[in-house]
């Protein structure tokens, strides 16, 4: 009888560096397909952001003004566009810490897998559902009346920045979900709705008091959505501060050092659970 014989572990930068490519896709499929398969969870995450449109651009609507005046449901499009990639936060860490709890993680570090390609499946799954949440949303908006002035170059630029967020997001959820245990995880959303909140996603900043003002100019969800107004060509663009001048390089900025703090991190808990 024949004896499975374990792969040689790469040694070379080049050839780790497709070991861990090569592993990323796998994993990743393997977390698309249960995504697939779990047909509740689709729907709340497409449905979810489609609510939260109808809820505050028509019920709500009416009683909101925009700083500068505009219609409110073009002002409100890029705030639900990042608050849907900070919300997506909530199913990282819920699946990164189901799958800790269900031993998946525990047999994954005892294969000859990459470490950082596992990390990066789920990456990868995360973002291409992303993908498909700002697909679906931005649709949804062309329906009540969104548009996009600045072309499509403007358009998939801006496109880039929100999932350069979600991007920076999801190594926060994995550093996360390999700390929390599932229910732990469930309870993910109460620190991320205030953030949501206290930021330029529903209301102008020049409209709130003026310390509080200051918090939500310099929320790093606030420049990715005041990036996106520019870019998109949206009523309520701030001024006057700093950050509210320079929303295109802090949008590029927040994310990027988000990544850099929380990917080894992530990779550094991954390697030591369970010591």
């Amino acid at each position: 009888m024949s004896m499975p014989i374990a792969p040689a572990i790469p040694t070379t930068p080049a050839e780790r560096l497709r070991w861990a490519l090569s592993d990323a896709w796998v994993v990743s499929g393997r977390e698309l397909i249960h995504w697939v398969r779990n047909p509740v969870v689709i729907l709340n995450t497409l449905l979810f952001p489609l609510i939260m449109v109808l809820l505050f651009g028509y019920v709500f609507g009416s009683a909101m003004r925009v700083a500068g005046g505009g219609d409110y449901r073009e002002f409100l499009m890029p705030g639900m566009f990042g608050q849907t990639m900070v919300f997506g936060v909530i199913s990282t860490v819920y699946v990164v810490a189901a799958n800790a709890a269900r031993g998946v993680t525990d047999r994954f570090r005892s294969m000859p897998v990459s470490s950082f390609g596992v990390l990066m499946g789920r990456v990868i799954a995360d973002m291409l559902t992303s993908t498909l949440d700002l697909v679906i949303l931005m649709l949804c908006g062309l329906l009540v009346g969104w548009r996009a002035h600045h072309g499509l170059g403007s358009a998939l630029a801006a496109a880039g920045l929100l999932l350069l967020l979600r991007f920076a997001l999801v190594w926060v959820g994995i550093c996360m979900g390999l700390r929390l245990t599932p229910e732990g995880a469930g309870a993910a959303w109460m620190p991320l709705f205030p953030l949501t909140l206290l930021a330029n996603t529903f209301v102008s900043p020049e409209l709130m008091p003026a310390w509080l003002r200051i918090i939500a100019e310099w929320n790093p969800l606030s420049a990715t959505v005041q990036a996106c107004r520019e870019l998109f060509g949206s009523p309520g663009l701030s001024g006057g501060s700093w950050a509210a001048e320079h929303a295109i390089e802090l949008a590029i900025g927040w994310p990027l050092l988000i990544t850099v703090i929380f990917l080894p991190l992530s990779i550094r808990r991954y390697r030591r659970l369970n010591r």
